[in-house]
């Protein structure tokens, strides 16, 4: 057990894990309320700026994903825990509202977790691609 985080490796990769599968494939935006520590900070490339700190913030962030590609998906590709931090590999696809042209980009994520909850987050996000048929 991991006296920063609450959690041993396993379980560590399983909450992030569930936190991807809940706040985007099932968009579950009150999931951010339970899983992000209020102070949560996040580092993340892809954010845009101005939006609040802590779980308001990614629930606005996330929540104008779910508008722009309503049919949103992420696929967990792979995760490594170490420490107080889970890396997660993955991918992403969606349509595009506006223009019905479905699109997928990845990511590597990093986040830290402490007291069972996600108090910081890095990412880099490739741009969205059109999926070629």
């Amino acid at each position: 057990m991991n006296p920063k985080t609450g959690m041993n490796s396993a379980e560590m990769k399983q909450f992030v894990r569930n936190h991807f599968e809940e706040f985007v494939n099932r968009k579950n935006l009150n999931i951010a309320d339970v899983n992000f520590a209020p102070g949560f900070e996040d580092h993340g490339a892809d954010v845009p700026p101005g939006l609040p700190p802590g779980p308001a913030g990614a629930k606005q962030y996330v929540g104008g994903a779910y508008k722009k590609f309503p049919d949103i998906q992420v696929d967990v590709l792979d995760l490594i825990a170490e420490d107080d931090k889970v890396v997660v590999r993955n991918r992403w696809t969606g349509t595009e509202a506006a223009s019905g042209t479905k699109y997928e980009f990845s990511g590597i994520v990093i986040w830290r977790i402490a007291h069972r909850q996600l108090v910081e987050r890095w990412a880099y996000l490739t741009p969205p691609q059109p999926v070629k048929n």
